[in-house]
């Protein structure tokens, strides 16, 4: 079984359309959250969560199983 894939990713972003052009590439499965297209209470929550996996908060941030990977 291959390990859950979440990518927390800004719409305008070009790593993070570059990373979600790899993932297609490679037919790995995976969901994302393009954090800026939310509003209000619903981004302020996934910006805290984002912020608690990657201090930096910067985007993309990706969690595959329990690892995270946010050096950008």
């Amino acid at each position: 079984m291959h390990p859950h894939v979440k990518i927390y990713t800004l719409s305008t972003c070009s790593h993070c359309k570059a990373t979600k052009k790899l993932l297609d590439e490679c037919a790995v499965k995976y969901e994302f959250t393009d954090v800026d297209l939310l509003a209000g209470e619903e981004q302020r929550a996934i910006l805290e969560d984002v912020k608690k996996l990657n201090s930096r908060c910067t985007f993309p941030t990706i969690i595959i199983g329990d690892c995270i990977f946010n050096q950008w």
